[in-house]
């Protein structure tokens, strides 16, 4: 069996972005892109952004600051995007924004780095909503056709769409995500009892803004090319948590989010997370061994070093599959060849 070359080992991050989302007080009221309505003043301002491959390439070039809060309906998402080139092509839902400057949300109830869900927006207002069952390393299909039951969503310009000769500043976005269609990724339970989340659940998030290098022709904005090959320049990609490579679909690296009563104290994240990182090394050295070798292998030694012993670590191989078994505490932890994480529940009793 041949190996997969794009999975990769990132630089696993041990200390990724924490937020508490506090519980929102009032109605949001109407999704028009407004942030100066009293509802958002309970949420707190995440403004740390960085390139998508850490601090070893330069910081984003334009700001971006974002809140999240939650009720019993829904969670909300706010964004504000400062740019002097406010532009979109994409007019229709469910298309491929990430073609033009964009703004994308990315949700992860379960720490599994499996069942996730990824919203986008460009300056528009036009929306591409989508359901990952895994991440796209893992030669997933996006399942576009999947949308999100009752989104309220709308972008508010400080400017003009398309129109280089405006005074543009920016523009903002508000998200009414509602937990219907959420729940489904958020629990384990064939039938989840409830739909929003228990205080102090935790959650995986990321933000992630694409930027274009545009110039100004006839009137419009035109992408930059590169003068050695005739095609577009590539674009910015600007996150809240970096995931140390070119590819925001690794829910491993993305913050953790804490859903809170603003004023209590919840334990942020997580007492298990070197075990889990530990596991998560063990999948990608797994699979640049089976790019190698043409197969798994069982010698954790030989990939994990010291961190074979510390965790106990041990490899079940096939032909085709493999699943790394790891221990902290009185906990069992599970990963296997396409990078779902687990628990083994039965081993607490």
């Amino acid at each position: 069996m041949k190996g997969n070359y794009k999975v990769k080992e990132p630089i696993i991050a041990t200390q990724c972005p924490k937020y508490r989302c506090h519980r929102a007080v009032g109605s949001i009221g109407k999704i028009d892109g407004d942030l100066s309505k009293p509802f958002w003043r309970a949420g707190e301002w995440i403004d740390d952004f960085h390139d998508i491959e850490g601090d070893s390439r330069p910081r984003p070039a334009k700001y971006t600051r974002v809140k999240m809060l939650w009720d019993q309906e829904a969670l909300y998402v706010g964004a504000e995007l400062h740019d002097d080139t406010i532009w979109a092509t994409v007019m229709e839902r469910d298309r491929l924004i990430f073609v033009d400057n964009d703004f994308e949300v990315f949700l992860a109830p379960l720490d599994s780095s499996h069942r996730y869900y990824e919203i986008e927006t460009n300056a528009a207002g036009s929306v591409w909503d989508l359901l990952m069952e895994k991440p796209q390393r893992d030669d997933v299909r996006r399942i576009m056709a999947w949308d999100v039951h009752g989104l309220e969503s709308a972008v508010k310009i400080d400017g003009a769409l398309n129109d280089p000769s405006a005074k543009n500043t920016g523009w903002s976005l508000e998200m009414k995500i509602p937990w219907f269609s959420l729940r489904e990724c958020a629990s384990n339970e064939v039938y989840p009892t409830h739909m929003a989340p228990d205080l102090g659940e935790v959650w995986r998030v990321n933000f992630s803004r694409v930027e274009y290098h545009v110039h100004t022709e006839n009137g419009k904005y035109v992408k930059d090319k590169d003068p050695a090959t005739g095609k577009d320049l590539p674009e910015e990609n600007w996150v809240w948590a970096p995931t140390g490579v070119i590819d925001i679909h690794m829910p491993e690296m993305w913050a953790y989010v804490t859903f809170t009563d603003k004023g209590e104290e919840y334990p942020l994240p997580l007492k298990e997370d070197d075990v889990k990182l530990a596991l998560r090394r063990l999948y990608y050295r797994e699979h640049a061994y089976l790019y190698k070798h043409e197969r798994f292998t069982d010698d954790v030694k030989k990939l994990m070093g010291d961190e074979a012993d510390k965790y106990g670590i041990r490899a079940y191989v096939t032909p085709s599959m493999f699943e790394g078994i790891a221990c902290h505490g009185d906990e069992v932890w599970h990963i296997r060849q396409d990078g779902y994480l687990w628990r083994d529940d039965t081993a607490l009793v």
